[in-house]
């Protein structure tokens, strides 16, 4: 094996809204490195490789916190194969829900203007 260059052990579909609100939908690999698994993305010019998790899942929970970070909504996820096994789309999606965002806080004309409209 190649210095850095992992075994693809799953592969995923991964949907959702990118940070200009366009729907994308990418495969992403999981690759084990040593007793530690990894994700990739190539998304545009966005270039994802996470770093070594314990376990598939948490590598691409890293993936989706990363992507959230960065704008990105609305994602998803769905397994479409695992070694070499192929499983189409018999796999459920899973939702990844959106991070609160902090509420904006309303500056002294906003607040003026919305008490004129109110009276």
């Amino acid at each position: 094996m190649t210095p850095g260059v992992g075994e693809c052990v799953e592969k995923h579909q991964l949907a959702g809204l990118d940070d200009r609100e366009r729907g994308f939908n990418r495969i992403v690999e999981v690759e084990r490195i040593g007793p530690a698994y990894r994700v990739m993305l190539t998304y545009e010019m966005l270039q994802i490789v996470t770093e070594g998790q314990e376990t598939e899942t948490a590598a691409l929970q890293e993936l989706i916190r990363q992507l959230h970070a960065r704008g990105y909504t609305q994602l998803r996820s769905q397994l479409s194969f695992r070694g070499s096994s192929y499983f189409g789309s018999k796999e459920p999606w899973i939702e990844y829900s959106d991070p609160a965002r902090p509420e904006r806080r309303r500056g002294v004309w906003s607040r003026l203007i919305g008490w004129f409209r109110q009276g």
